[in-house]
């Protein structure tokens, strides 16, 4: 029977996360501060609308 790998701490993500984060600056990378709300996808197609409930009145 094969057990699941535990996954790893939320403190061993981090500091990986940090230390990558060293190492590309230290090589010249950029950050650069994104707005809150600002997406990078792209919207291709137009808005899809959706309606919920009964599209057809009832004849009374």
């Amino acid at each position: 029977m094969a057990t699941k790998k535990k996954q790893p701490a939320a403190s061993e993500t981090s500091e990986s996360i940090e230390k990558q984060m060293q190492e590309f600056l230290a090589k010249g990378g950029q950050i650069n501060k994104i707005d809150s709300g600002v997406s990078g996808q792209s919207q291709l197609t137009g808005s899809r609308h959706i309606s919920l409930g009964n599209s057809k009145t009832k004849a009374q």
